[in-house]
């Protein structure tokens, strides 16, 4: 059960959301955004996030968009995991959010609220990372478009009051060779020791990891290690291990060392299949 009281709005606009924004914040009422309610629930409950307002952004339509226009695919934040995977237009980020809890709480995650959430996995992320997705971004000075690596940085990047819209990705993207794995101590559902995503784009492999550090990354100083010509395999993922750019968590998920373990062979299946040409 959730502690606190908060009131609950609905708008209608992303011109009426951002202005509720302002208006609830003047009031000190420490508004939040959401478009699936799944984090807040579960945080609420653990005392862990409070909040004197709620404003629901499941009614404005541009959160529900998924179609490719003028070659990009556009997709909305409010669109839950269950649609993109019933859909699965977007193959490797299927592939990767497949196993993100199960199917019930599925169809209540939604894109932007696991891209914005606290819980440090956030896999749904690396896909757009590998992808140059470009992020619609709402607030009181209007709408822009911004890099993802911009509006992404190990956490989400917003500023007082602005909100993600959607996402778009070049359609050409969406053809390319890609693996996802995901790699938990046991069994077929919860939180991974380590998830990696990885794409070949003009043969070189591009990668991203999450459950591995505190936050979900794309480092490209691994990425020049891994796609190192004439380099034997197993000492490119050596060197690679050694540039990760945080400590690597020590939980009771699984120990850091028992975590590059666990790295090294994934990261050895990912560039023997991709090495190779065709689609995975």
């Amino acid at each position: 059960m959730i502690s606190f009281d908060f009131e609950y709005h609905k708008p209608a606009s992303v011109e009426e959301a951002t202005h509720l924004h302002k208006s609830l914040r003047e009031l000190n009422k420490r508004p939040i955004y959401y478009t699936g309610g799944t984090e807040i629930t579960t945080l609420g409950r653990l005392n862990q996030v409070n909040t004197g307002a709620v404003i629901d952004l499941k009614g404005l339509p541009e959160c529900h968009t998924q179609e490719l226009i003028s070659g990009q695919l556009v997709m909305g934040v409010g669109l839950s995991f269950t649609r993109l995977l019933e859909s699965n237009i977007f193959p490797l980020l299927s592939q990767t959010i497949k196993e993100v809890a199960d199917h019930t709480a599925r169809s209540n995650i939604t894109l932007g609220g696991n891209v914005c959430g606290q819980i440090i996995y956030r896999e749904a992320v690396l896909p757009l990372l590998l992808t140059d997705t470009q992020a619609m971004v709402a607030g009181e000075a209007g709408v822009s478009h911004q890099p993802i690596h911009q509006v992404f940085n190990r956490q989400i990047q917003l500023k007082e009051g602005e909100f993600l819209v959607q996402f778009k990705t070049d359609e050409a993207y969406l053809q390319l060779p890609y693996l996802s794995i995901k790699k938990r101590k046991q069994g077929s559902i919860g939180y991974p020791l380590v998830t990696v995503a990885a794409l070949k784009k003009d043969n070189q492999i591009r990668i991203a990891f999450s459950g591995l550090c505190s936050f979900p990354f794309r480092d490209q100083k691994i990425e020049k290690i891994l796609n190192q010509n004439g380099v034997a395999l197993e000492a490119r993922i050596e060197q690679a291990i050694q540039q990760i750019p945080h400590p690597i968590l020590d939980d009771v998920e699984g120990t850091s060392e028992y975590r590059k373990f666990v790295l090294s062979h994934t990261l050895l299946d990912i560039l023997t299949v991709l090495k190779g040409e065709g689609h995975v």
